[in-house]
């Protein structure tokens, strides 16, 4: 009986140390990519930390997942694709496939998707002239609501939506306020 709970006790250490280790591991990655990459910032490095922590912690329930993006090849997206999807697996272990293709090839799979319902991509990053296809196509979501239902667990607490660059031209009546 002794022995059986020695053998639990251990058990449980090396359990407890692995997941506080692969934890560490998450915070290692996040500080190297706020040192090396997530610079110049207008958040200090503790507040930047504290956020990685954040995300680090939002995104346990999704380690291990792998999800498949699409955007336009504009530079903005090659960085994302390149640099930020590696930021994210290294950081919360979340892989991104994220493809680049020209505009009128995300725009025809956009429509496709939302035609026939059928899951091409699970993201898109495309530009604000598909706002209006999706309102008609009723593929919004109110993004204030979401995040503050459905969406509250993964959504960043200190984001400030009002922050967003050209806001009231990236929205849609009813769709996002």
């Amino acid at each position: 009986m002794r022995r059986h709970r020695l053998s639990l006790f251990f058990a449980a250490t090396a359990a407890a140390l692995a997941i506080s280790s692969t934890a560490q591991a998450d915070m290692d990655a996040a500080k190297r990519w706020v040192e090396k990459e997530f610079q110049p910032s207008t958040l200090t490095r503790e507040q930047q930390l504290k956020e990685m922590e954040w995300f680090i912690n939002a995104a346990k329930p999704f380690k291990g997942m792998e999800i498949n993006v699409l955007s336009e090849t504009i530079p903005t997206h090659e960085y994302e694709s390149k640099t930020l999807a590696k930021a994210l697996e290294e950081i919360t272990g979340i892989k991104v496939n994220h493809q680049l293709l020209g505009e009128g090839e995300v725009v025809q799979a956009v429509q496709t998707q939302m035609q026939t319902n059928r899951n091409l991509y699970d993201a898109y990053i495309n530009d604000s002239d598909l706002i209006g296809t999706h309102s008609r196509l009723q593929s919004s979501v109110n993004l204030t609501d979401w995040m503050a239902g459905e969406g509250k667990d993964v959504t960043l607490p200190t984001l400030d939506v009002n922050e967003i660059p050209m806001k009231s031209f990236t929205s849609s009546v009813g769709s996002v306020t």
